[in-house]
């Protein structure tokens, strides 16, 4: 009697050692435990710790709570400006609400991850080249709000949404460089003419000094030479200012005015020109130029006449240039 006690004390310890086994759960400090009673959800949800449930009756489904980080895959789409471009992202989710989670979706990450992909399409097509590559707070703004408004309703809270890369065609790259280039060149220029409007301005100054004092050029130029003498050069280029030939000439004129003037010599009387013909006086008429034209070639033809040799045999008058003879 005693023996058939213990072994039945022994089974229904195991029974209950087995059923609590089965019942017994452990949900985590970053989880919420779902239950669900014969498919119908149950009001309360777990919280973390040490829970209890029904076996073969309930069913409990844990949720994680921490962010997921998930990377959008690179969407290829067409700017309002009409440039070919390939743009990755990720966004940063997590789940508030552990019920909305498991009863209003399928798959609450799966369906983050295809509203983001189509919200970042969209964007790309509603933003040009240059916002999407100098204004990305505002378009990451826009497409958090895109994705968050339809994820209220499956308890997922969107926390961040960056955009990490924008690839271009290596067409647009070469363009851009060359802009970028062509920007940095003209800036280059302007900032060289800049200084070369300051220095002429100080030349200009200078040169003011300089011609006040005309010994200052020449103290200059003697400051250039001994510059250009200290590299041990063996040839020297020596510039020779206009300006020192006139402070010359300044030290000229002096003197010149100083000197008394040379006595005047008496010239003999010029002698008369003897006066031409009054034919060759006269202007010549026209008339009388053309009959010395046709003189000339009179005698011009005469003289040719005289050259040719003597014809011994007369030209046929009835020879025609049509006809055509070995004579």
């Amino acid at each position: 009697m005693i023996e058939e006690l213990v072994t039945a004390g022994v089974a229904l310890a195991s029974v209950g050692t087995v059923y609590a086994m089965a019942a017994a759960r452990v949900v985590k400090q970053y989880e919420r435990g779902v239950v669900l009673r014969l498919g119908k959800l149950r009001s309360g949800v777990r919280g973390p710790g040490f829970t209890m449930i029904v076996p073969f009756v309930d069913r409990l489904q844990k949720v994680n709570m921490q962010i997921v980080t998930m990377p959008v895959p690179g969407q290829d789409g067409i700017t309002r400006d009409n440039v070919t471009v390939r743009v990755d992202a990720v966004i940063y989710f997590k789940v508030v609400s552990a019920a909305d989670a498991i009863i209003q979706v399928e798959d609450y990450q799966f369906a983050v991850s295809q509203m983001a992909q189509t919200s970042l399409r969209s964007i790309i097509g509603k933003s040009e080249l240059d916002d999407l590559l100098s204004n990305r707070e505002k378009l990451n703004q826009g497409l958090e709000l895109m994705i968050d408004s339809p994820a209220v309703e499956w308890g997922v809270s969107i926390d961040r949404v960056e955009i990490k890369d924008v690839s271009l065609p290596e067409t647009m790259k070469r363009s851009m460089a060359r802009q970028a280039e062509a920007d940095r060149e003209r800036r280059a220029r302007v900032i060289n003419a800049d200084a070369e409007l300051q220095a002429s301005k100080k030349l200009a100054e200078a040169a003011g000094v300089m011609s006040e004092q005309p010994a200052a050029l020449q103290l200059r130029l003697l400051q250039t030479v001994v510059a250009v003498a200290a590299e041990k050069n063996s040839t020297l280029v020596l510039p020779f200012p206009v300006e020192l030939l006139r402070f010359l000439e300044r030290a000229q004129q002096p003197a010149q005015q100083a000197a008394p003037p040379a006595p005047q010599t008496q010239q003999p009387p010029a002698q008369p020109q003897p006066s031409l013909p009054e034919a060759q006086q006269r202007p010549i008429q026209p008339q009388e130029l053309s009959a010395q034209a046709q003189q000339l070639l009179a005698q011009w033809q005469q003289s040719i006449q005289e050259q040719l040799p003597p014809v011994e045999t007369p030209l046929d008058p009835d020879f025609g240039g049509s006809k055509s003879g070995q004579d």
